[in-house]
């Protein structure tokens, strides 16, 4: 399983030949002018909820692309709506698609789209692909029901926000990595706006002292799992 960062909370993997995006918002980054998303190969596309850094891109890749949109109810009949393709889920639900099997969990913040429809309850995933299973906690708080997935899955990555403001920081992201019993972690939801900015050394020592893993990559950057 490949994982390519493009920036803020968009990530790209690629697991069984195909091609996965999550929460792409791509296009109006700054940070993230070197990635063509019109050049993207892209089968499904995961939304954890409705707000434009999240949903941006969705419209213009999708379009293009013919990708499946993987997202809860609301989301997905949002972008029905729009002549383009989904598969609704909701929390406590899982589907095997044919890249892997996806789990919906519970996230704690907001969702709207930028027009103010209503987007559904925020979600995060678990995507068990190839012998591999990782957390994708979308933007959310620490919350006490991440001490569940360790129930049911034994993770090997998990990519949980840690700009703080808006979504949990590095220090609760620490405590979510002893709820969810993984000591790896990529960090997103950050730099992109002064108002997430975090000191990336100070972040991965603080991690280090709890003999924890912070993954921060660059934009573009790729990591096997």
């Amino acid at each position: 399983m490949e994982i390519q960062y493009f920036g803020h909370s968009s990530i790209a993997i690629q697991t069984n030949n195909f091609n996965l995006i999550v929460d792409p918002f791509i296009s109006a980054n700054p940070k993230a002018s070197n990635i063509d998303i019109d050049k993207l190969e892209v089968d499904y596309i995961l939304l954890t909820h409705a707000h434009y850094d999240h949903v941006l891109d969705v419209e213009r890749i999708a379009s293009r692309t013919k990708a499946q949109i993987i997202s809860n109810h609301e989301v997905v009949s949002y972008f029905e709506k729009k002549d383009l393709k989904g598969h609704g889920m909701n929390q406590g639900g899982s589907w095997d698609f044919e890249f892997g099997r996806v789990t919906v969990v519970n996230a704690i913040h907001s969702s709207s789209f930028a027009d103010g429809t209503y987007g559904g309850n925020p979600v995060g995933f678990i995507l068990e692909a190839e012998g591999k299973s990782i957390y994708l906690a979308g933007d959310t708080d620490l919350m006490m029901d991440m001490k569940l997935i360790p129930m049911f899955h034994k993770l090997d990555l998990a990519i949980l926000p840690i700009g703080g403001n808006f979504t949990m920081d590095v220090k609760k992201a620490i405590v979510a990595s002893d709820f969810i019993e993984c000591n790896k972690i990529m960090g997103i939801h950050y730099d992109t706006s002064p108002i997430i900015e975090i000191d990336h050394e100070e972040a991965k020592r603080q991690f280090s002292e709890k003999d924890k893993e912070l993954i921060l990559m660059s934009i573009g950057e790729r990591m096997t799992i």
